[in-house]
């Protein structure tokens, strides 16, 4: 490869530097929005761990900035050492959104039986004269998704509220939001979401970790030519007549 190859590899390592900084932003917030997302969620699914590649995440996140930072010094200053270095460190931040992928899709793969297991628990939990956690998060998801029950609105006839109120009616949550007159009475299901919440919980919970896996897999491919670039900058970078360095004044270090 020539002056070309190697100016143009330089360049690319330092735009792709500026990218890292973008990018640290970016997986912090689909970190964050994944924790905050999860949090009305978590009654319906039991198993924490499912948090993992969201920690994962906001941390590489966190260290793409730095590596940002390093990539540009080691670039403009044309250090072997700081290039060294930011090749290594960019290898293992590769390696963890490996990790990140591959735990995110076990999860999703976990969500289905997780929300299985714990839906009907949370329904039977419900206490409408009293904004418990988990009434509160039966009634934001049926608004939410536009949905009823677990299955459909006829759920709500199996659960200990029901018995106990027996006055015929699903909570509010389950009115259709266009209808202002609406009772929740079973009298009138037409006014109700025919839709079950069981599917939409686990439809949306895999959506969320798909944003951790899509977002994991781009930049673990922007790192991937990071590297690449560094490596070809520092293998011509040794004693190459066809070296240049990108701005005058860097250092052979």
């Amino acid at each position: 490869m020539g002056q070309c190859g190697i100016t143009s590899s330089k360049t690319v390592l330092v735009f792709l530097n500026l990218i890292f900084w973008a990018a640290a932003g970016i997986l912090c917030y689909v970190g964050a929005y994944v924790f905050i997302t999860y949090d009305d969620y978590d009654h319906f699914f039991e198993d924490v761990y499912t948090l993992i590649p969201a920690v994962i995440i906001i941390a590489v996140g966190t260290l793409l900035f730095i590596i940002g930072l390093i990539g540009c010094c080691a670039t403009i200053r044309e250090s072997r050492c700081g290039l060294a270095t930011f090749v290594i460190i960019l290898l293992l931040v590769f390696i963890t959104e490996v990790v990140v992928v591959v735990l995110g899709y076990i999860y999703r793969a976990k969500v289905e039986d997780e929300v299985d297991h714990s839906i009907q628990k949370v329904y039977n939990r419900y206490n409408g004269t009293n904004p418990d956690a988990a009434s509160r998060a039966i009634d934001y998801v049926q608004r939410q998704l536009r949905c009823c029950g677990i299955h459909n609105y006829s759920d709500w006839e199996s659960t200990i509220w029901f018995k106990q109120t027996k006055n015929n009616s699903v909570p509010l949550s389950c009115c259709k939001a266009a209808l202002s007159n609406c009772t929740g009475s079973l009298t009138r299901p037409m006014d109700l979401y025919s839709e079950g919440c069981e599917a939409l919980v686990v439809k949306k919970l895999q959506e969320i970790m798909m944003y951790v896996i899509w977002a994991a897999l781009a930049f673990a491919a922007i790192q991937l030519l990071g590297m690449l670039c560094a490596c070809i900058v520092l293998c011509r970078r040794s004693r190459d007549p066809a070296y240049e360095l990108l701005i005058a004044g860097g250092t052979y270090a």
